[in-house]
């Protein structure tokens, strides 16, 4: 990072970085550390700044998947926010579990570097923890913006575009 904005709001974290797979291509610390880093130098007032993310395999992936959101199949991420009883005041802001396998097939389908496409859902993620969503087409369009804007800063292209030219 060579961002002092980046480098500060890096510093203040903590990132769980748990794997439950054995696999050789999982980001690392610095590399989480500075992707989660970029989106709260946007969020400087947010004082949650701890959070945990799980690599997981497919059949922990989809188990999640079912239990919390009622779908029977694997995907990239899940996004659990912590919400803190009342009158605790804990910096956490949640949970993300990313299955190892979705995000390696989804980077080889579209193209993409694998570090790239684990940007990409490191982000996407912790907006989700932070309450962005894309229900509607609107909050759709503002929050892949943003997405857009934080992977710019990081040198990665616009994860969205159709063009392979990555």
């Amino acid at each position: 990072m060579n961002d002092p904005k980046m480098d500060a709001f890096a510093n203040e974290l903590i990132i769980d970085r748990q794997a439950a797979i054995d696999e050789p291509l999982l980001p690392s610390l610095a590399q989480l550390t500075q992707w989660v880093g970029c989106v709260f130098a946007h969020h400087p007032d947010d004082q949650r700044r701890e959070v945990t993310i799980r690599f997981v395999d497919e059949q922990e992936s989809q188990s999640l998947n079912h239990e919390y959101r009622g779908k029977d199949n694997t995907t990239n991420v899940l996004s659990f926010p912590f919400e803190s009883p009342p009158g605790l005041d804990i910096p956490l802001l949640g949970d993300l579990v990313i299955c190892h396998a979705v995000v390696a097939q989804e980077a080889h389908t579209q193209g993409k570097p694998i570090e790239q496409h684990y940007a990409h859902m490191v982000v996407h993620g912790i907006l989700h923890l932070m309450g962005y969503d894309h229900i509607d087409d609107q909050e759709a369009e503002e929050m892949e913006q943003f997405e857009r804007d934080l992977l710019s800063e990081l040198n990665i292209p616009d994860p969205y575009s159709d063009s392979n030219d990555h």
